[in-house]
């Protein structure tokens, strides 16, 4: 048959290995094992203030005001502590306005963020680029435009972005934008320093601005290769907000590439809320040779297969991950690796890309990673480190 018909239906074939893979129920080892941690305590104050708000908003549902401060507080939580049902109350707050054509614009800017979230991000451009059109002096909506756009891989439009908030930002915001930016675009030691030394300027700064620049600046030092450095700007992040998601993960998997897995096991023995973060204790696990590895590897699937039958793609990079190091599956990985880096291109996509394609000897998915890496210009010591195999 064509060869072009052989490769689909060996990507076919893949596909449904893992996905009958996933989809067998997760039958719990004993009636002591925790499945599943609510996002709420029942004592929790927040709980608390939020189900109140709720109770209000239900009497009164065309309430904006009321309803924006639900979804602020809903997709605040779900950013800090990387759980998905978080965007989902936060969006059913808005329900009212979520699906006009032209909502106002609180409306606008919080569907543009859960859109992003969800790794919908050309409606998520769409919404912001209709906040901009109302007001091109958004702030908000121009820095998360540029994020947007830098995770699609489009550097071009996110530098314009970054230029045109420098006018409305303050300095250490459009500078990070800037120097976020490149830092993966061929000045990845010289965005480290000057960032650092700006930051170290700026000693009155927020904590929240701080804890960001802080984790851009470990990612950043982590890429060049300066460990003490990187090190020192994750602790001093995670000191101001140790339960921030995103900065978790970043410090476990520079852990986990250190060899230190008892400092992850540490770091997350509490915080296995989301997938990725529970992805990251059971890799670290792997590495110890744990005897709790299978019930996290069974845990794990279980909660993969529960996505795709929402088919949600928020953790496409962490199911790849979850299959080529803990399934075994290097085929069915590559097949992930590939569908999540059509949706977002940051490095550690590409990282995933490259690990996947040396594990099946895909030679052209190699070579345009390798094109795509010398095009952009990015460093990474570790991505560099695992071409230099092939």
């Amino acid at each position: 048959m064509p060869r072009i018909f052989c490769t689909f239906l060996a990507f076919t074939a893949s596909w449904c290995l893992v996905t009958a893979a996933m989809a067998v129920p997760y039958l719990p080892q004993s009636d002591a094992q925790v499945l599943e941690r609510l996002p709420f305590a029942p004592t929790d104050p927040s709980a608390r203030e939020l189900r109140a708000l709720r109770e209000e908003l239900a009497r009164q549902p065309q309430r904006l005001d009321l309803a924006v401060e639900i979804a602020r507080r809903y997709t605040e939580l779900g950013r800090v502590r990387g759980d998905p049902r978080f965007a989902g109350y936060a969006q059913a707050a808005l329900a009212n306005w979520w699906e006009q054509s032209e909502p106002p614009s609180e409306v606008l800017l919080l569907r543009a963020t859960l859109r992003q979230r969800n790794h919908d991000f050309d409606a998520a451009l769409l919404d912001l680029a209709a906040l901009i059109r109302r007001n091109p002096r958004d702030g908000q909506a121009r820095l998360t435009r540029a994020t947007v756009l830098q995770v699609q891989g489009n550097y071009a439009a996110a530098a314009a972005e970054c230029t045109a908030l420098r006018r409305l930002a303050p300095e250490l915001v459009w500078a990070a934008c800037n120097y976020g930016l490149a830092s993966v675009n061929g000045r990845l030691r010289e965005s480290h320093d000057a960032l650092h030394a700006l930051l170290a300027r700026q000693p009155q700064v927020s904590p929240e601005i701080r804890a960001w620049v802080l984790s851009m600046l470990a990612e950043m030092a982590a890429r060049a290769g300066l460990d003490d450095a990187a090190e020192a700007h994750f602790r001093e992040a995670l000191a101001i907000d140790g339960s921030d998601h995103y900065l978790l993960n970043a410090y476990a998997d520079w852990l986990l590439d250190h060899g230190r897995p008892a400092q992850v096991v540490k770091l997350l023995t509490s915080r296995q809320g989301s997938d990725a973060l529970l992805l990251r204790y059971t890799l670290a696990l792997k590495a110890m040779n744990s005897p709790e590895l299978a019930a996290h590897v069974e845990q794990l699937r279980a909660r993969f297969a529960a996505s795709q039958l929402r088919g949600d793609r928020v953790h496409q990079r962490e199911q790849a991950r979850f299959t080529l190091e803990l399934l075994g599956d290097p085929q069915a990985a590559l097949t992930l690796a590939r569908e999540n880096w059509t949706v977002q291109k940051e490095l550690p996509d590409l990282r995933l890309l490259v690990e996947t394609s040396l594990a099946t000897r895909d030679l052209a998915t190699l070579a345009s990673a390798r094109q795509w890496l010398a095009q952009a210009r990015s460093e990474d010591v570790v991505i560099n480190r695992l071409l230099r195999q092939d």
